[in-house]
C-alpha cells in the first residue's frame, strides 16, 4: 500500500488507499462513515444481504491500526449504521471491536445514523474534534473556514478508461475542506458532481480514487460526464 501525501492547513497528512486518512505529527487515524451493522438493518426489514458487511469493514480499519500504529483514532460519525447498531454485533466482532478501542483513544464524532454514543465501547463522543488548525465533523458545514475534515456523503468518482469508465470511492481536497470516503462495506456512494458536494467545493476540487494499492488523482474537469 502507497499512502499519498497532502498539506493541509500546514500539516503533512497522508491519504490511505483503504479510505482512511493518517496524521503523522499527532499519531492520529482519521476514517468516516462505518455504517457498522448495515446489513443486518437490512434483514431486520426483510432484504436479506450477506451478513459480512461489519467484518469486511473491521478488516479494513484493523489493517490501518496495524500499519500506521495510531495512538488515536477519529471516527467522522455514522460509525453504526443506526442507534442500535452495537447491540446487533455479533460477539465475535464486537471482541474485536472493543481490542482496538484498547490499543487506540478513540473519537466517536456522532452522525446522523449514530446521534447517540455507542454503548459498552470505550472511547469519547463528541459532536466535533477540534485537534491543532483541523476541525473534524461529520457533515460539512458550507461557510465554514479551512481547515475542516468530514465525511458524510460517501464520495465517488467516475473517470474514463480505454473507450469505457471506472467508478470508485475517493477523497475530496480543495486545500480548504477534505472529504473521506466511506469505509463501511455497505455503504455505496454519491457521485462528486452531485450538487450536494460540489457545492461544498465552489472552485473545483481534486479528488483521490481508491485503488488496490495505491491512490489515483485527478482534477475535477477530468472526470467522466
Amino acid at each position: 500500500m502507497t499512502p499519498a501525501p497532502i498539506h493541509f492547513a500546514g500539516e503533512r497528512l497522508m491519504l490511505d488507499p483503504c479510505g482512511g486518512l493518517f496524521w503523522p505529527a499527532r499519531n492520529t487515524l482519521i476514517v468516516s462513515d462505518l455504517h457498522l451493522e448495515k446489513g443486518s438493518a437490512a434483514a431486520s426489514r426483510g432484504n436479506l444481504l450477506p451478513p459480512w458487511d461489519t467484518r469486511v469493514t473491521l478488516d479494513r480499519l484493523a489493517l490501518m491500526i496495524r500499519r500506521f500504529g495510531p495512538e488515536r483514532v477519529v471516527a467522522l460519525g455514522d460509525s453504526f449504521h443506526d442507534r442500535n447498531g452495537a447491540g446487533r454485533m455479533q460477539p465475535a466482532d464486537l471482541a474485536r471491536l472493543r481490542g482496538m478501542t484498547a490499543t487506540a483513544n478513540f473519537t466517536w464524532v456522532l452522525g446522523n445514523h449514530d446521534p447517540t454514543p455507542p454503548e459498552g465501547l470505550d472511547g469519547e463522543s463528541v459532536e466535533e474534534h477540534l485537534a491543532g488548525p483541523l476541525l473534524f465533523r461529520h457533515q460539512a458545514i458550507t461557510g465554514a473556514g479551512a481547515g475542516e475534515i468530514c465525511g458524510h456523503h460517501h464520495p465517488k468518482a467516475q473517470i474514463p478508461t480505454r473507450g469505457a469508465s471506472v467508478t470508485r470511492p475517493c477523497f475530496v481536497f480543495d486545500g480548504k475542506r477534505l472529504m473521506l470516503p466511506a469505509l463501511g462495506a455497505y455503504t455505496g456512494g454519491l457521485d462528486v458532481r452531485d450538487p450536494a458536494i460540489a457545492r461544498l467545493f465552489p472552485r473545483g476540487f481534486r479528488v483521490f480514487l481508491l485503488g488496490r494499492d495505491r491512490l489515483f488523482s485527478f482534477v475535477f474537469n477530468r472526470l467522466a460526464a
